[in-house]
Protein backbone atom coordinates (compact mmCIF):
# COMPACT_ATOMS: atom_id res chain seq x y z
CA UNK A 1 0.00 0.00 0.00
CA UNK A 2 1.39 3.31 -0.82
CA UNK A 3 1.83 6.46 1.34
CA UNK A 4 -0.81 8.35 0.17
CA UNK A 5 -3.78 5.45 0.62
CA UNK A 6 -1.84 4.74 4.02
CA UNK A 7 -2.71 8.63 3.96
CA UNK A 8 -5.96 8.82 2.97
CA UNK A 9 -7.64 6.09 5.17
CA UNK A 10 -5.46 7.85 8.08
CA UNK A 11 -7.48 10.73 6.90
CA UNK A 12 -10.75 8.57 6.41
CA UNK A 13 -10.87 6.89 9.80
CA UNK A 14 -10.27 9.94 11.47
CA UNK A 15 -13.12 11.93 10.18
CA UNK A 16 -15.24 8.96 10.86
CA UNK A 17 -14.14 9.04 14.60
CA UNK A 18 -14.19 12.70 15.14
CA UNK A 19 -16.31 14.63 12.80
CA UNK A 20 -19.69 15.04 15.79
CA UNK A 21 -16.83 15.95 18.10
CA UNK A 22 -15.59 18.97 15.97
CA UNK A 23 -19.12 19.29 14.83
CA UNK A 24 -20.06 20.03 18.97
CA UNK A 25 -16.44 22.16 19.60
CA UNK A 26 -17.50 24.82 16.70
CA UNK A 27 -21.31 24.44 17.83
CA UNK A 28 -20.46 25.10 21.12
CA UNK A 29 -18.50 27.92 20.53
CA UNK A 30 -20.76 29.43 17.72
CA UNK A 31 -24.14 29.33 19.67
CA UNK A 32 -26.57 32.10 18.51
CA UNK A 33 -24.31 33.70 16.23
CA UNK A 34 -24.14 31.42 13.05
CA UNK A 35 -26.64 29.39 11.34
CA UNK A 36 -26.04 25.34 11.29
CA UNK A 37 -24.99 25.78 7.76
CA UNK A 38 -22.20 28.06 9.01
CA UNK A 39 -20.81 25.87 11.29
CA UNK A 40 -21.24 23.01 8.51
CA UNK A 41 -18.25 25.24 6.56
CA UNK A 42 -16.22 25.56 9.79
CA UNK A 43 -16.21 21.96 9.72
CA UNK A 44 -15.71 21.39 6.56
CA UNK A 45 -12.93 23.86 6.36
CA UNK A 46 -11.62 22.17 9.67
CA UNK A 47 -11.30 18.72 7.54
CA UNK A 48 -10.19 20.49 4.57
CA UNK A 49 -7.26 21.95 6.39
CA UNK A 50 -6.48 18.20 7.66
CA UNK A 51 -6.43 16.75 4.32
CA UNK A 52 -4.42 19.36 2.85
CA UNK A 53 -1.94 18.59 5.89
CA UNK A 54 -1.97 15.12 5.93
CA UNK A 55 1.49 14.36 5.21
CA UNK A 56 2.73 16.35 7.64
CA UNK A 57 0.30 15.72 10.65
CA UNK A 58 -0.87 11.64 10.14
CA UNK A 59 -1.91 11.15 13.14
CA UNK A 60 -5.22 13.20 13.69
CA UNK A 61 -5.57 13.50 16.98
CA UNK A 62 -8.71 14.96 18.53
CA UNK A 63 -6.84 18.02 20.19
CA UNK A 64 -4.57 18.64 16.84
CA UNK A 65 -8.01 18.82 15.34
CA UNK A 66 -9.86 21.68 18.19
CA UNK A 67 -6.26 23.21 17.24
CA UNK A 68 -7.41 23.26 13.83
CA UNK A 69 -10.87 24.32 14.38
CA UNK A 70 -10.12 27.24 16.97
CA UNK A 71 -7.73 28.73 13.26
CA UNK A 72 -10.79 27.97 11.14
CA UNK A 73 -13.49 29.80 13.55
CA UNK A 74 -10.85 32.40 13.94
CA UNK A 75 -10.74 33.05 10.03
CA UNK A 76 -14.52 32.81 10.32
CA UNK A 77 -15.05 35.69 12.87
CA UNK A 78 -13.26 37.73 11.13
CA UNK A 79 -14.65 37.18 7.79
CA UNK A 80 -18.18 37.99 9.84
CA UNK A 81 -16.81 41.08 10.92
CA UNK A 82 -15.55 42.23 7.97
CA UNK A 83 -18.85 41.16 6.59
CA UNK A 84 -20.94 43.63 9.55
CA UNK A 85 -18.86 46.59 8.43
CA UNK A 86 -19.44 46.04 5.08
CA UNK A 87 -23.39 45.39 5.92
CA UNK A 88 -23.35 49.26 8.24
CA UNK A 89 -21.25 51.13 5.25
CA UNK A 90 -23.64 50.37 2.59
CA UNK A 91 -27.07 50.56 5.48
CA UNK A 92 -28.52 47.00 4.81
CA UNK A 93 -28.13 45.73 8.19
CA UNK A 94 -31.09 44.42 10.35
CA UNK A 95 -30.90 47.71 12.71
CA UNK A 96 -31.45 50.07 9.47
CA UNK A 97 -34.80 48.19 8.89
CA UNK A 98 -35.82 47.60 12.49
CA UNK A 99 -35.30 44.01 12.45
CA UNK A 100 -33.10 43.54 15.22
CA UNK A 101 -33.78 41.94 18.59
CA UNK A 102 -33.77 42.47 22.24
CA UNK A 103 -33.91 39.65 25.02
CA UNK A 104 -36.85 41.04 27.53
CA UNK A 105 -36.06 41.37 31.17
CA UNK A 106 -36.11 38.25 33.66
CA UNK A 107 -34.95 36.20 30.46
CA UNK A 108 -31.90 35.29 31.94
CA UNK A 109 -30.90 31.78 32.35
CA UNK A 110 -30.49 29.79 34.91
CA UNK A 111 -26.60 29.87 35.77
CA UNK A 112 -26.23 33.06 33.49
CA UNK A 113 -23.73 34.50 35.35
CA UNK A 114 -20.93 31.97 34.63
CA UNK A 115 -21.17 32.82 31.04
CA UNK A 116 -21.00 36.35 32.11
CA UNK A 117 -17.65 35.86 34.31
CA UNK A 118 -16.38 33.78 31.21
CA UNK A 119 -18.10 36.41 28.97
CA UNK A 120 -15.61 39.14 30.94
CA UNK A 121 -12.37 37.35 30.26
CA UNK A 122 -10.09 37.24 27.30
CA UNK A 123 -10.53 34.96 24.25
CA UNK A 124 -7.48 33.26 25.15
CA UNK A 125 -8.54 32.71 28.46
CA UNK A 126 -12.08 31.34 27.32
CA UNK A 127 -10.90 29.10 25.20
CA UNK A 128 -8.83 27.21 27.81
CA UNK A 129 -11.46 27.32 30.25
CA UNK A 130 -13.81 25.98 27.29
CA UNK A 131 -11.21 23.02 25.85
CA UNK A 132 -10.92 21.83 29.35
CA UNK A 133 -14.47 21.92 30.67
CA UNK A 134 -16.81 21.34 27.47
CA UNK A 135 -14.21 19.31 25.49
CA UNK A 136 -12.79 17.83 28.77
CA UNK A 137 -9.02 17.61 27.37
CA UNK A 138 -6.33 17.08 29.71
CA UNK A 139 -3.59 19.45 30.10
CA UNK A 140 -1.24 17.39 27.26
CA UNK A 141 -4.38 17.45 25.22
CA UNK A 142 -4.55 21.16 25.68
CA UNK A 143 -1.14 21.56 25.05
CA UNK A 144 -1.89 19.91 21.49
CA UNK A 145 -4.65 21.52 21.04
CA UNK A 146 -2.80 25.63 21.75
CA UNK A 147 -0.02 24.43 20.10
CA UNK A 148 2.33 24.95 23.20
CA UNK A 149 4.07 22.74 25.67
CA UNK A 150 2.42 21.21 28.46
CA UNK A 151 3.97 22.96 31.07
CA UNK A 152 2.94 26.53 29.61
CA UNK A 153 -0.65 24.80 28.95
CA UNK A 154 -0.63 23.92 32.39
CA UNK A 155 0.54 27.66 33.20
CA UNK A 156 -2.87 29.04 30.84
CA UNK A 157 -5.04 26.72 32.19
CA UNK A 158 -3.62 27.98 35.89
CA UNK A 159 -3.85 31.80 34.88
CA UNK A 160 -7.49 31.40 33.23
CA UNK A 161 -8.65 29.86 36.49
CA UNK A 162 -7.88 32.41 38.53
CA UNK A 163 -8.95 35.25 36.31
CA UNK A 164 -12.25 33.65 36.23
CA UNK A 165 -12.34 33.42 39.95
CA UNK A 166 -11.74 37.21 40.14
CA UNK A 167 -14.93 37.84 37.71
CA UNK A 168 -16.98 35.99 39.74
CA UNK A 169 -15.87 37.60 42.77
CA UNK A 170 -16.50 41.09 41.34
CA UNK A 171 -19.81 39.88 40.60
CA UNK A 172 -20.34 38.96 43.96
CA UNK A 173 -21.29 35.36 43.40
CA UNK A 174 -20.75 32.96 46.51
CA UNK A 175 -19.94 29.45 44.73
CA UNK A 176 -18.78 26.35 46.78
CA UNK A 177 -15.65 24.32 45.53
CA UNK A 178 -15.80 20.52 45.12
CA UNK A 179 -13.53 17.91 45.44
CA UNK A 180 -10.89 17.66 47.99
Amino acid sequence: MSTDETQSQAFAAAYREHYWAVSRYVARRTAGRQAYDEVEEVVAEVFAVAWRRRAEHPSYSLPWLYGVARNCLANSVRGQGRRRRLLDRIGNHETAHGTHLVPSPGTDAPGSWVHEALGRLAATDQEVLRLTAWEELDVGELAVALGCGRSAAAMRLHRARRRLREQIDRMGMTVTQEGP
